[in-house]
C-alpha cells in the first residue's frame, strides 16, 4: 500500500527537529571586509593588501581610492624626511555652533588627526621641499580657521627658507560651522601664496578627489603647476546646483579632471604611480640655483 510518509523529510534522530535549511550566504564562505573591498569603478573584488600594494589603485580600472594624509605623505615624501609643523593646532567652537564640537570629536576619532590638514618640510627625491596634505576622513577635508592657520603659516616657513611648496588638496570647501570664519582663509590663504610668489618661489599642486568649495576657490587653484588625479572631481558649486540653476544637463563628465584638463584648468592628469618622478623632476628643474645647462 502506498506510504505518503515514505515522502517526507526524516527527523533528526536526537533532537527530533528538521535539518534548518540554510541561506545561500550562510553556504559560501565568509570574508571579513578588512580582508577584501570593492572598486567602486569596476566593481571588482580586491584584496586589500593588493590594493595597498598598488598604491591604493584598482589594478583593473585604475580608479583611484582616497588616501589619508598620513598615507600620502608615506608615500611622497622621502623615507623618514618629513618634519611636521604645528601639530597641536586645531579648530575652535568660535560661534557655539550646534554639536560642532562633538563632531570635532568624532573627526579626531576617525581620522587620528587634529586638524584637516598636515603640515612639514621633507625633501621628495632628495629637494627639500614645504608640505601639505589634507585629510578626507577629518569633515571631508573642509577648510576652517585653523586650516587657513597652517597653510597660512607653512608658505611663510618657505618663504624664510626659500622652499618650494608641494600641496595635496581635498575638500568640500569651507567649513559652516565657522561661517564668515571659515571664508576668510581664503583670502588670507590667497595672500600668502601670493607673497611666496612675488618672492620667485615655486608652488605645485596635486587636486585629488574631491577639491571643492573655497578650497578650489583659492590655494587649490593657484599653483604654478596644477596636477590632478584621474577622475577627481574638482570644481566650485557641485554638479547639482549648477544644473537646478541654470536649468541646463550638464556635458559628460563635467568637473572631472580630464574634463578640467580639456578646458585648461589643469597642467596634467598624474595616475599616482607616476606622481614621485613627476613632483622630483618638477621640482628639480624650479630649484634656485640649479645649472640651466643640464
Amino acid at each position: 500500500m502506498f506510504n505518503k510518509n515514505s515522502f517526507i523529510k526524516p527527523k533528526l534522530s536526537l533532537e527530533g527537529e528538521t535539518t534548518p535549511q540554510k541561506s545561500s550566504s550562510e553556504l559560501l564562505p565568509s570574508i571579513p571586509d578588512r580582508l577584501m573591498t570593492a572598486c567602486p569603478g569596476c566593481k571588482r573584488a580586491l584584496f586589500v593588501s593588493e590594493l595597498h600594494e598598488n598604491h591604493s589603485v584598482c589594478p583593473g580600472c585604475g580608479y583611484h581610492f582616497r588616501l589619508s594624509a598620513r598615507e600620502r605623505i608615506a608615500f611622497i615624501a622621502d623615507e623618514g624626511s618629513f618634519v611636521e609643523h604645528d601639530a597641536e593646532a586645531d579648530a575652535r567652537d568660535r560661534l557655539s555652533f550646534p554639536h560642532y564640537e562633538e563632531k570635532l570629536e568624532a573627526a579626531r576619532k576617525s581620522s587620528g588627526e587634529r586638524e584637516a590638514v598636515i603640515t612639514g618640510h621633507c625633501t621628495i627625491g632628495g629637494n627639500k621641499t614645504a608640505l601639505f596634505v589634507m585629510e578626507p576622513r577629518f569633515m571631508m577635508g573642509s577648510m576652517s580657521a585653523a586650516v587657513g592657520d597652517k597653510i597660512t603659516r607653512l608658505f611663510e616657513y618657505a618663504v624664510q627658507q626659500r622652499l618650494p611648496v608641494v600641496g595635496y588638496t581635498v575638500s568640500g570647501g569651507a567649513r559652516i560651522h565657522e561661517g564668515m570664519l571659515s571664508l576668510m582663509q581664503m583670502a588670507k590663504t590667497s595672500a600668502a601664496v601670493g607673497r611666496h610668489s612675488d618672492a620667485g618661489l615655486f608652488y605645485l599642486t596635486i587636486l585629488t578627489d574631491p577639491t571643492t568649495g573655497g578650497v578650489t576657490a583659492s590655494f587649490a587653484m593657484l599653483g604654478d603647476i596644477i596636477l590632478a588625479e584621474p577622475g577627481a572631481l574638482i570644481g566650485f558649486a557641485g554638479p547639482r546646483v549648477i544644473e537646478q540653476t541654470m536649468r541646463q544637463t550638464l556635458p559628460e563628465g563635467f568637473q572631472r579632471a580630464e574634463f578640467l584638463l580639456e578646458k585648461g584648468f589643469v597642467d596634467k592628469i598624474a595616475p599616482r604611480s607616476e606622481q614621485r618622478s613627476l613632483i622630483s623632476m618638477l621640482l628639480a628643474l624650479h630649484k634656485e640655483g640649479r645649472n640651466d645647462s643640464l
